[in-house]
Order: structure tokens, then sequence, then C-alpha cells
């Protein structure tokens, strides 16, 4: 047995109620159906049981509902025969698609539409401007359902479209924008190849005509007339003309000149980009007594040209401007813009300084009166003649006090006091030789006691409140009235400057604090003046190199009214006191001590050594080289029974010393603080304590010793300059011999 199956396309208009034939609509039949009705067909797959039913006897196929084949092109079923009464296949499954038949129920649409199109105006015909696409969706392969021709609707003769592509194009010459500017172009799309019967859809193009410099600028007039007075100011704007263009944007774009000499030369014009006038401004000052009138010619241009039109003729027009000058009452006018004057100081009142000159610019020539700003301070210094102009002094001038003066002066015509002008003048102070020189300090001048003679103590400058003409070439001298200054002289370097230096040698803030010394200065003027000005030079102990050290101090001491006497008496009074305190904790000490020692005592070895001393002659009571030489101390073995591993050495300081002894210097204390060492750690003796005294001076002493011992013997006569080299401890030693020197040379 087998089954036939026939394709069959249906329509979805076809009625639902349509019976299929075997060989066109779709009927299933198999061998084995004797027409008895023991043969059952059944119908499985897409849509079957909804859209497609089976008549289980004759196997015929219906479709219950209309099809869209825009929704769905085609249907898989499949059908099988069964036995009635026992169910059993007869066949094997069958399967057939079924088709839906395409027809024009969609007409053509545009999916973008409406559009909007631009083409430049004066386009040549046939220029495109948009090309429009409808959409069908109807089978394009089957018939002439989707076959989509264009025609115009509306938009003619201006604009033509392709029937096929849809292209607009331009179908008129020469579209002027000026003229007209929008255009709405309806374009129709018909399928069925334009056949009657067939659907179409329609759009809109709204077209517009974009601008091109086609038109050159037109003055609406050929000549203007402008008024403008004679006080107008110079760069601000008289005027305005304008050319009117038909384009717009940069199409419109003026450039405005003066093209001929006359007009350019007093005038000039500029364009406004807003409002594309011409600005007319003013050059140069008017005159209406001078030129009462101007002719301009002035041409506009467009800015950008399109040679592509350039048969349409040249892109510019002239016009031509007359100005008239008006006649205005102007303010006096100065000879110069600014006048400069001088005049010698100290000169009397009333001396002439200078003039100026002004005058009415009319044609009247009115009289001219000047005034000086009441407003300004250096109108109290001068007056001006009203008629003249002249300007003369109210009173000497100091140079060194204003060496120069700003006034106004003003002036105003006699018939109309109401126009003012100004004008600014300048006088100069002129400098006259009438100030004298006089030292120049700031500091106090101080003099070291360690000076010697011909030690220059400071160098000295003068000032002068003259300028350099008169001054900056300075002199110097002690006054020759005076006595030979025995402490100080002056020396001229002739550059302006001088010397003071030492006469004698050392000087003592103590005997002597404070010198005055009168100099005498000239300057280099014409006349040449002098000044003498009195210089206070101050004693103060000095380091090295000149540092002034304890100048404060002292002047402290001084201006508390102490005096050296006071001040001697006060340092003995807190010698002899310490000198008691440490009396007294020695006596103190010495009780504690016991009065016999037992020489089998071994656990004590004190070397007592309590003798004063006899002077040079007296070596026997105390071996002083230990305190001298620690270095020759250091052969003796204060610990002989053992011999230290370690060497210290200790010098005398270089200063005083004898040349056959030359030492190295160390520092005691370190040195006891080693013997201490020594003795606590050593186990090597008994155990008994050891009391080893060491007495020294001190430490960082830069000088040598004081002790007559080793003294190559006694000089006559004593300089202490060597103790300034010592270093401040030993500065008021030096101080108080020298002034017992001094006390027993007088």
């Amino acid at each position: 047995m087998r089954s036939k199956l026939e394709l069959v396309r249906l329509s979805r208009r076809q009625p639902a109620a349509t019976r299929v034939r075997e060989s066109a609509r779709g009927q299933l039949h198999s061998n084995s159906d004797k027409g008895d009705g023991s043969v059952r067909y059944i119908l499985d797959g897409e849509g079957a049981g909804t859209i497609f039913i089976i008549d289980e006897v004759t196997g015929d196929i219906h479709a219950t509902k209309s099809l869209d084949r825009e929704k769905k092109t085609h249907y898989v079923l499949h059908a099988q025969a069964l036995d009635r009464h026992t169910e059993e296949a007869l066949e094997p499954k069958s399967e057939f698609i079924i088709k839906v038949q395409d027809i024009n129920d969609n007409a053509p649409k545009f999916p973008d539409g409406p559009f909007v199109a631009t083409v430049p105006e004066m386009s040549e015909v046939g220029t495109s401007v948009l090309q429009v696409t409808a959409t069908d969706a109807d089978d394009p392969t089957y018939g002439n359902s989707a076959r989509i021709v264009y025609s115009i609707l509306q938009g003619q003769p201006y604009f033509s479209v392709d029937p096929k592509t849809g292209i607009i194009r331009t179908a008129l010459a020469n579209m002027d924008r000026e003229a007209r500017e929008h255009y709405t172009v309806v374009i129709q799309a018909k399928d069925m190849a334009g056949q009657v019967g067939g659907l179409s859809g329609s759009t809109t193009i709204n077209i517009t005509l974009t601008d091109i410099n086609d038109n050159p600028p037109k003055f609406p007039q050929k000549n203007y007339q402008l008024y403008v007075p004679e006080s107008a100011q110079v760069g601000k704007a008289v005027g305005k003309i304008k050319a009117n263009d038909e384009d717009l944007g940069v199409n419109a774009d003026i450039r405005y000149s003066i093209i001929n000499s006359e007009g350019a030369n007093m005038f000039s014009i500029s364009t406004d980009r807003d409002t594309r006038e011409g600005i007319i401004s003013l050059k140069k000052p008017l005159n209406y007594e001078r030129k009462k009138t101007y002719t301009l010619h002035i041409e506009g241009v467009n800015t950008h040209v399109d040679p592509r039109y350039s048969y349409l003729g040249s892109f510019k027009d002239t016009a031509t401007l007359k100005i008239t000058v008006g006649d205005v009452d102007e303010a006096p006018v100065f000879s110069l813009e600014h006048f400069i004057m001088d005049v010698y100081e100290n000169a009397p009142s009333g001396t002439e300084v200078g003039g100026v000159t002004a005058r009415d610019p009319d044609s009247r020539n009115s009289p001219v009166r000047y005034y000086l700003d009441s407003k300004e301070e250096g109108v109290r210094y001068f007056r001006i003649d009203e008629a003249s102009g002249v300007i003369r002094t109210t009173q000497p001038l100091d140079r060194e006090d204003m060496p120069w003066h700003n006034i106004t002066v003003m002036a105003s015509e006699v018939d109309n006091p109401s126009l003012l002008s100004h004008v600014p003048v300048t006088v100069q102070v002129l400098d006259v030789n009438d100030n004298p020189p006089e030292i120049a300090t700031d500091e106090e001048v101080i003099v070291c006691e360690s000076s010697r003679p011909g030690q220059v103590i400071q160098t000295v400058t003068a000032v002068d409140k003259d300028d350099f003409a008169n001054g900056q070439r300075f002199s110097f001298a002690l006054p020759s009235q005076l006595p030979v200054n025995p402490n100080f002289t002056l020396r001229d370097n002739e550059d302006s400057t001088a010397s003071i230096i030492a006469r004698r040698r050392r000087f003592n803030h103590l005997t002597q604090e404070l010198y005055e010394l009168p100099i005498v200065v000239w300057d280099g003027g014409e006349p040449s003046l002098s000044g003498t000005s009195t210089l206070t030079l101050r004693v103060c102990p000095c380091q090295r190199h000149g540092r002034v050290r304890m100048c404060q101090g002292e002047a402290f001491l001084s201006s508390a009214g102490l005096s050296t006497g006071a001040l001697i008496a006060i340092l003995l009074c807190i010698v002899i006191l310490l000198a008691i305190v440490v009396l007294f904790i020695t006596l103190r000490r010495s009780k504690k001590e016991p009065l016999i020692i037992s020489e089998e005592d071994i656990r004590e070895n004190v070397v007592t050594y309590d003798d004063e001393g006899g002077g040079e002659e007296d070596t026997e009571a105390f071996d002083i080289i230990a305190l001298r030489n620690p270095a020759a101390a250091e052969e003796l073995k204060f610990r002989r029974d053992v011999r230290p591993e370690a060497r210290q050495h200790c010098v005398l300081p270089r200063s005083r010393r004898s040349p056959s002894v030359e030492l190295d210097e160390v520092d005691v204390h370190e040195f006891i603080k080693q013997r201490l060492v020594e003795a606590d750690m050593d186990t090597s003796v008994p155990p008994y304590d050891s009391l080893q005294t060491y007495a020294y001076e001190g430490q960082g002493s830069p000088t040598g010793t004081v002790s007559p011992l080793d003294s190559p013997g006694t000089q006559s006569e004593q300089d202490y300059n060597y103790l300034d080299d010592w270093g401040p401890e030993f500065q008021k030693l030096a101080e108080l011999y020298g002034e017992a020197d001094s006390d027993v040379t007088t």
C-alpha cells in the first residue's frame, strides 16, 4: 500500500471549508482503503488540528482559518493511515509541505519618511537631490506584487524622480533662493509595476535651496550727506553707511574702504560684524577754520567671491559721502603739550621761571587768560600772570627739600570762561652749593686698647646734600687752630675718604674711655664749603683681628656710676672672702685627721707636704717637677713596684717657657685619672691604701708659668704687651700692670 501526497498552494483568502482534492487540494489515500470505512486517516505537525484538519474517512485536508504568507510561508505536516478496528498502521508515516501562495495584499511603504533635503540654488538641471526607497511586504519572486514604480505627485516642474531608482533630481535651471527658498515634493510608490489595481504609498520631501554668492552688495542710494562737528574726538565713530546684500552668511560679508585720498587721510571705515554696517571714524582732528567739507568715495566689496558666478558681474558697489564740518566754539590751545622749566634754588621771590602760551583756535581769536590749578600743592610756590602767562616764584626754593615741582596751567577765553584747557608744567630746581659736607658715620668709632702707633683705627667718608656737581669730591684735615693731637692723626686718602690713625701705643679704657676728634671736610663745589664734624672714639678691650669685646658690659657698669677704684675694691673684697672660705674648709678637714700617725700602720701611707717654700733658693721642701713636667715625673715612678704600660706626656704652655725645655702638652686631669685607675686595678701589691697627691694649677691656660723659677733674670723695663696674647683671662692683669707702669712713668 502507498499513499499519494501532492503539494498544493493555498491562498490565505481561501475559505476555511474548501476541500483539497487529491491532485490539487491535498488528499490522502491508501491502497488499503476499500472504501468501506475500515481505514482511518490521522494528521499531525505544524497547525494540525488547529489550522488544518483531515477527514478520517476520506483523507481530505481542510484549512480552518485564513493564512498570511507574510507571517508564515509554509507548514510541515505528517499523515498516516490506520486500521480503524485494530489501530495498527497500515503504512509508515508520510511527510508533506503546504506552501502558502502570495497575493498582492501589501501596499508599498517609505519607512524613513518624511524627508528633508537641500540643494544649492542655481544648480544645473539633473542635479541629484535625494534618493528615496519604498518597501513592499509581498513576495518579490511571485508575480508583480512587489514590483514598485516611483512617480512624482507634487513638485513639478522644479523636480523629477527616476521611476525605477527613486532618485530625485532638479528639473528646472537657475532656481534662485532669493526668489523662492523652500519646496515640497510628494513621491508615490506603486506595486504591480504601476498597473491598474496595484497598491500605492507616498512620502513627502521638504527641499531647501542653499545660498551661494550670486548677488553683489548694493548701496540703496549713490549719494549721502553727514554732519560732523569739529569738536568730534579722534578715534570715535561719527557716522554709518550700509550696502545691502541679498545673500546669507559669509556670502553677504562686506568689506568697506575709502578709495579717495582726501577722505582716507581724515577718516577711516570699518565693518560691524553683526549689522554689516560701515562705521566711519575720525583719524585726525577737524578744524572748521581750515576745511569745512570733505568728500568720501566709499566702496563695498564681498569678501567671499565664487568664481563660478563671475559672469554675473563684479561683486562690489560704490557710494559718495559728503561730510560737512560744523563750527564749534573751542577751548584755547597751548603751543606745547608739556612745558619744562628750571630755576636755581634760593632765588628770591618773584624770579621768573618761564612762560606758557595759548591761543583761541576759533576765527574770532578771542584773548586768553591763564590760571594755576588751585587744587595742587605746588601752587603755593608759584604764581602766573593772567595776561602774559609768565610764571614766577612766590618764595625761595630748596632743591634738597623738593628738586621737582609739577603744576597745571589752565587757559580760558575771555568771552567764554567755561571753556578751559589744561597743560602740565614741570619746574626743575637747579642746585646751588649751599650745604657743607659732614662725616658720614652711623656707628661708634672703636679704638682697641692694644692699638699700635701708625695703626688705622677707621676709614671715614663724607656726605653732602648737594648734587654731584657741587659735592661728592671731599678732602679732609684736622682743625689747624687746635694743638697737635697726641693720640690720633688723620690721613687724607685723596679718594673722598680719610683714615684715622693712632699716634701712641696702647690705650686704657679704665684711664680714659672716650676721646673726641674734630675733623674738617671740604667739598668740591664752587665756591667750596667746609664743615667740621666731631667724632667720638670709644676705647674697648679687643680680641685678635680687631673684634670688639665687652664694650656693652663695661658701658653698663660705667652708666651705673662705678669708678675704676670702686671696681678694684669690690674685686679685692671678693678675693678676701674666698680666701677665708678656703681657709675655713682646710682647717675643718685637718681636725678630722689623727694627731699621731703610727709608723707601723701599714693600712695607710700618707705623704704630707706642708711647707710654704722659701722662694727660688728653697728646693728641698717640695719637688715640683711633677707639676711642671709630668713627663719627667713619669721617670720617677710614683708606683715603683709596678711599671705602667702607657705613658702620658704633659708640657708647659709655649708662652714664656725656657728655650731649653720643649715639652708636649697634656691634660693633667687625664694623667691623674689614669694613675687612679692603675692604683685601683693593681693586684700585685699589698692591700693597703696609697694616697698620691698631685697639685696642678689647672687646664686650658695658654700661658706659661708665672713662678720666678727658671726666670732668666730681672729686666729693668718690663713690656707687658705679650699678656694680650694670653687671652681674656690675663687681660685684667695686663691692664693693672700697664696702669702701674704708666703711673711710675708719670
